[in-house]
C-alpha cells in the first residue's frame, strides 16, 4: 500500500472518532461485552454515548474517507433504543447477557424494524413482518441491533458484492477481499462499527471473512441455531453464528443465538446437547480435544508460505494449551474433490429461496 492508504487504514483502526461524550476512561476501540459492562455498571459509561461513538465511527468510514462500504441500512432507532436502555438500567443496575450490546446483522436476517434484501437489488425495500429467531433471541438478551451489513448477493460467493450494495473492503488493506459472503459484517466489526456481528455459513461465509478480518467466528453444528427468518441458500448445509473480536464475546453471543426453535425441525438435535454456557470452556477448554488438520489442504507454493507459518504457529498455540493434534493428508477430503461434479446448494438453492419468499407475504 501507498503511505497515504497506510495511513487511512491506522486511523480505520485504531484511532477513536471524536464523539464529544463527557467519558474519556472509556475505549471504544476493540472494546469486549464485558468491558462495555464494565464501564456501564461503573457509571463512565452510558449506552447512549456507546451507540454513539459506533455510530460516528460508520458516519466517518463507512461512506466517505475509506469507504469501507460494510453497511447497508443503518437503525434510525438505535438511539431511541439506547435511551429506553439507560433509563431501565438506572433504575434497576440489572444487566441482560447483551445488554447495550451494540451488534450489526448481516442482511440476509430477518428484522422486522427494518428491511431484508441480501444485497439483492430486486429485494430493495423487503420487509418482514417479524424478526428472525435469532434476532429475536439478541434482542430479548438485551442488544442493540444498530443496522444490517452487506454481504455477497444471496449469500453466494466469496469477495462481498452485492448489486445493492457493492464492493465491501477490508479495513486492514483496502486493496484486499474481505472474504464472504458476510464479508460486510466481518469488515464491520473490524473497523469498530459495532462491538459485534451475525453471520450465515453455507460452505465458509463465516470462516472466511473471519479469518480475513483478523475474527472470531463459529460455523456451528446443524441444528445448534435456527436457521427459521434467515434468506437460505442450502437446508441442507445452511448456518449461522456470532462474529466478534474475540472468543470470550463469541461464546456469549452463542449461549444467547443456541435453542430449540419449533419453525427450524433440525434444531430438535440440539436438545440435551446445549451446555449450560459456553463460557465455562473459555479456561481450560482445549485441554483433551483432538483436532483434525487437514494438511493436504495447504498450499505448497511460494505465495502460501506466510499463511502456512502463521498456521503452523497457531496449531503449535493450540498444542500448547493441551489439544491434541491429528493431521490428516487424504487427497480424497480436498475441496476441488468433494465439489467436482456436486454441490447441494446448487440444486437447493431455487426451492429454499422460493420457499422463503412465499412465506413473505406481500410486503
Amino acid at each position: 500500500m501507498h503511505a497515504k492508504q497506510i495511513a487511512t487504514v491506522l486511523a480505520l483502526l485504531f484511532v477513536p472518532f471524536a464523539d464529544g461524550a463527557p467519558d474519556r476512561s472509556f475505549h471504544l476501540m476493540e472494546a469486549s461485552i464485558t468491558e462495555i459492562h464494565k464501564a456501564l455498571q461503573a457509571g463512565t459509561l452510558t449506552c447512549h454515548s456507546l451507540v454513539q461513538q459506533y455510530l460516528n465511527r460508520i458516519d466517518a468510514y463507512d461512506q466517505q474517507g475509506p469507504a469501507v462500504n460494510s453497511m447497508l441500512y443503518v437503525n434510525p432507532k438505535s438511539l431511541e433504543q439506547a435511551d429506553v436502555f439507560d433509563k431501565e438500567f438506572q433504575r434497576t443496575h440489572k444487566l441482560k447477557p447483551l445488554g447495550c450490546v451494540p451488534i450489526v446483522l448481516k442482511d440476509n436476517f430477518d428484522t422486522a424494524d427494518m428491511p431484508t434484501t441480501a444485497g439483492a437489488l430486486t429485494m430493495k425495500g423487503a420487509q418482514p413482518e417479524r424478526d428472525a429467531f435469532a434476532v429475536k433471541r439478541l434482542r430479548e438478551a438485551g442488544a442493540i441491533i444498530l443496522g444490517k451489513t452487506n454481504l455477497q448477493e444471496f449469500a453466494s460467493g466469496g469477495i462481498s458484492v452485492s448489486s445493492l450494495g457493492g464492493q465491501v473492503k477490508n479495513p486492514y488493506d483496502l486493496t484486499r477481499t474481505p472474504g464472504g459472503s458476510s464479508g460486510g459484517t466481518g469488515a464491520a466489526i473490524a473497523a469498530n462499527f459495532a462491538a459485534a456481528g451475525t453471520g450465515s455459513d453455507t460452505g465458509g461465509s463465516i470462516r472466511s471473512p473471519s479469518s480475513a478480518n483478523s475474527l472470531v467466528g463459529i460455523r456451528p453444528t446443524r441444528g445448534l441455531i435456527s436457521r427459521d427468518g434467515i434468506v437460505p441458500v442450502s437446508f441442507t448445509q445452511d448456518t449461522i453464528g456470532p462474529m466478534t473480536r474475540n472468543v470470550a464475546d463469541t461464546a456469549r453471543i452463542l449461549d444467547v443465538m443456541a435453542g430449540y426453535d419449533p419453525n427450524d425441525p433440525v434444531t430438535a438435535l440440539s436438545v440435551g446437547n446445549i451446555p449450560k454456557t459456553y463460557t465455562a470452556f473459555l479456561q481450560n477448554g482445549l485441554k483433551g480435544a483432538r483436532l483434525g488438520v487437514l494438511t493436504n489442504l495447504f498450499g505448497s507454493g511460494p505465495e502460501y508460505e506466510e499463511v502456512n507459518r502463521v498456521m503452523a504457529k497457531a496449531i503449535d498455540a493450540l498444542k500448547q494449551q493441551g489439544a491434541e493434534i491429528i493431521r490428516l493428508d487424504d487427497p480424497a477430503l480436498e475441496t476441488k474433490t468433494l465439489t467436482a461434479n456436486f454441490r447441494l446448494n446448487e440444486p437447493e438453492f431455487k426451492a429454499a429461496l422460493n420457499g422463503y419468499l412465499r412465506q413473505q407475504g406481500s410486503r
